[in-house]
């Protein structure tokens, strides 16, 4: 049973890119040291929480990106010219899709490429679209405002600008292919008559189009990451369901380095329950295993945070700390892989 209510890289993408690396091979270059438990780590950059959080910021300020909003409009043309100024090869995969309610909605998936020529490749993704009901807020009054999804949208965004900032300064011998998953937080509302569709609940709509774009012109990468609410305040991070059956070896790794880093107290040795998110159509439809970084926090209104779906969704409730701790992990992964 589904434990969350929430939930191309298509032509200049995947030209050259015709081989399949056997995700055997996902940790790369990371080696034992020591002992069974220790991963030798390489030299990485330093991830810096203070410019994550400005990015994060700064999609807010242009309001909730709810689809087909000025304020969704504006802030997807400047998430492009960010990573356009990281150096990375920009292009967009857009649909109209169905939403809950059976009206239209424009889904603008927005991908970026850095080191475009190599065919050994990494998929980082994150979904930028604001939920447009704060159906989860105490406040019932609120329950059909637009939430500002500082956490829940904005802040797996601006990790990946940061990563792909301190790629551009100091370079992988691989290639790394960031995308921003549109319409991926306009599921049915709790106040809706209807349930939602049998496939998922109107959820991660902009993601399960570009699997099936990506799967159908053949795209490959080794393994993909999926950050989702990466930044709130008492996060915690389980080991999800759906990430553990798909992509076990990357989580792995990814928490054994998260402890030996110093972040054993947000990355928890616990497992959490099966999570419909943007990484569910990268393994089912596109067939990549892919990862999901998303809090399990316990003692708070939602597993996923007190602010979760909540006009409390704004920079304030963000916690550096937080963003550091998920930054600097997925920045030493993508290093000891070089």
């Amino acid at each position: 049973m589904l434990t969350r209510y929430k939930r191309l890289l298509i032509g200049c993408l995947c030209c050259g890119i015709t081989a399949t690396v056997l995700f055997s091979s996902c940790i790369g270059k990371t080696k034992r040291a020591g002992n069974s438990d220790t991963i030798a780590l390489a030299q990485a950059p330093e991830f810096r929480a203070d410019s994550a959080f400005a990015y994060i910021e700064a999609q807010c300020a242009f309001g909730p990106r709810v689809p087909g909003s000025a304020a969704h409009e504006a802030c997807g043309d400047w998430i492009v010219r960010q990573f356009q100024s990281f150096g990375a090869e920009v292009s967009e995969l857009k649909t109209t899709v169905t939403g809950f309610d059976g009206q239209p909605m424009p889904c603008r998936n927005i991908q970026a490429r850095m080191n475009p020529e190599a065919a050994n490749r990494v998929l980082i993704t994150a979904h930028w679209d604001s939920r447009a009901w704060a159906d989860n807020d105490p406040d019932e009054r609120q329950h059909r405002t637009p939430v500002a999804a500082a956490n829940d949208g904005a802040s797996g965004v601006a990790v990946m600008m940061e990563v792909a900032r301190l790629i551009q300064q100091t370079g992988l011998s691989y290639g790394i292919d960031f995308v921003c998953f549109d319409v991926e937080d306009q599921g049915t509302p709790d106040w809706a008559e209807t349930s939602g569709d049998d496939d998922g609940g109107y959820w991660c709509l902009g993601s399960r189009y570009w699997a099936e774009q990506a799967y159908a012109a053949g795209y490959r990468a080794r393994y993909g990451v999926n950050l989702d609410m990466v930044g709130g305040r008492g996060a915690r991070f389980a080991m999800e369901g759906f990430s553990r059956r798909y992509a076990q070896q990357i989580v792995t790794v990814f928490w054994q380095i998260a402890h030996q880093l110093g972040f054993g107290d947000y990355f928890v040795h616990r497992e959490s329950g099966y999570v419909t998110d943007d990484h569910l159509p990268v393994n089912q439809i596109a067939h990549i295993p892919c990862m999901d970084i998303i809090p399990h926090t316990e003692g708070a209104r939602s597993s996923f945070g007190d602010s979760w779906h909540t006009v409390s969704d704004t920079p304030e409730n963000i916690d550096p700390a937080v963003l550091r701790a998920v930054g600097q992990t997925l920045v030493q992964l993508l290093y000891n892989d070089n």
